[in-house]
């Protein structure tokens, strides 16, 4: 819906010829622009209007029964099932933080649900076959599932930004008094809408800035670095290729099903199988994008934690699938 009148615009109006550097970043960065903003305000708007009808302290009862591995695996699996990129995953991960789901179940959705998703799979099957999409499929949920237990037992809540748990503490469906607690009033329909709307502002007051950076650079890289670039410094004979492909990865933003094509392209030029899909890790579940929005949610410590786990994961995945395929 978005291409038609963004390609009219860079091609036709800007007078930009579709296969000119220029005119590549250009377009990429009109039509990413404005699908994350649309993307984010819709998904913030709906995380917020259906969190009103959950109170908080029913989500931590339910979990607090629930055993500690079991929620990050059911976090990965859903993860699997919602077909969201990176950027649009994050406001349903905060919502889940702001809902008083424990940290590490929160992150093993953040990492599953970019990396891995139907579409995705479906793809995966019909261009490199069965074998690839199941170790693909494996080693995402691994990475999700274990990312997301070692966050949890790090203890880092206080590494949260205070206005998240200021939400939660706002929405607690229960207040005390010296009777003892007293249900709030439920909520009308307007005001749910009116607080979805304001949540909607208030979060992208605090990232457009950095989104538009972010998207900026993603933008200039399609642009003017050529796939050849990474085939010549990522290929078969550089044994630090799968880092290489991991950094130029990271600034990139797409989800998987966008970014499947250019793998394709990298191993018909030679790049080994797990160091194109490392470099497709990097960019549906490390984008700049999301790390950008992210800062506005976690603390530097945490985030370079995540960072860190993550990263350290997706080039152990990439030189293993070097070393068994």
């Amino acid at each position: 819906m978005l291409k038609e009148p963004v390609d009219y615009f860079t091609y036709t109006v800007l007078g930009l010829s579709p296969g000119s550097q220029m005119g590549s970043a250009l377009n990429f960065f009109i039509y990413d622009t404005i699908k994350i903003f649309l993307l984010l305000s819709f998904m913030i708007f709906a995380i917020s209007y259906i969190r009103s009808y959950i109170p908080p302290h029913k989500v931590k009862e339910w979990l607090s029964h629930m055993n500690e591995y079991v929620g990050n695996v059911l976090a990965a699996l859903f993860g699997i099932v919602t077909p969201f990129c990176s950027c649009s995953a994050v406001p349903l991960f905060i919502g889940f933080v702001e809902s008083g789901i424990p940290l590490g179940v929160t992150f093993s959705f953040l990492i599953a649900s970019p990396m891995i998703n139907e579409i995705a799979v479906i793809m995966l099957l019909g261009l490199f076959g069965w074998e690839v999409m199941a170790l693909y499929i494996g080693t995402g949920l691994a990475i999700a599932i274990v990312a997301g237990i070692v966050i949890g037992r790090l203890k880092l809540e206080g590494e949260v930004e205070g206005y998240v748990y200021d939400v939660l503490n706002k929405k607690k469906g229960m207040a005390a008094c010296a009777c003892g607690p007293v249900e709030i009033e439920e909520p009308t329909q307007k005001e749910r809408l009116v607080y979805a709307k304001d949540y909607v502002v208030e979060i992208l007051k605090k990232v457009w800035l950095y989104v538009v950076i972010a998207i900026g650079i993603g933008a200039f890289i399609h642009g003017y670095v050529p796939t050849d670039f990474l085939a010549q410094y990522a290929g078969k004979d550089n044994p630090l290729g799968v880092l290489i492909a991991v950094l130029i990865g990271v600034p990139l933003y797409s989800n998987a099903a966008g970014v499947l094509p250019l793998v394709a392209v990298l191993m018909e030029k030679g790049v080994p199988l797990g160091t194109s899909l490392a470099f497709m890790m990097a960019v549906t579940a490390l984008s700049l994008p999301e790390m950008i929005i992210l800062r506005k949610v976690l603390k530097p410590k945490l985030l370079a934690i995540f960072i860190g786990i993550l990263a350290t994961s997706i080039i152990t995945v990439g030189y293993l699938f070097n070393a068994v395929l």
